[in-house]
């Protein structure tokens, strides 16, 4: 089971949150940690997971998942910015950052 982090941002139109909760819900065992901040216990990769959750959102929506089991990331809708600072920081002995 991976330990997976995930965070999105719904912006206009569409802010369509049911269909992106039932989407994490649906990963495997859950828990609400902040408005959208989610921990799930999954038998998915951060990328899968990503994947999952991005088809329920829409194309201008954000979203992170991290793995904090194996030290990976996979995210949409990040800035250049802060996708090549993350990067540029991110552990780099054993992280397996997914870039999208």
């Amino acid at each position: 089971m991976n330990n997976l982090f995930i965070s999105y941002d719904l912006k206009n139109p569409g802010q369509n949150y049911d269909r992106v909760i039932t989407a994490i819900k649906g990963l495997g065992s859950w828990a609400k940690v902040q408005y959208s901040l989610w921990y799930v216990s999954s038998n998915y990769t951060a990328t899968q997971d990503a994947e999952i959750v991005r088809r329920a959102q829409d194309a201008n929506d954000t979203l992170i998942v991290i793995d904090a089991t194996n030290n990976d990331a996979s995210w949409y809708g990040i800035g250049q910015e802060v996708t090549q600072f993350m990067q540029g920081n991110w552990n780099r002995q054993t992280a397996g950052v997914s870039r999208y």
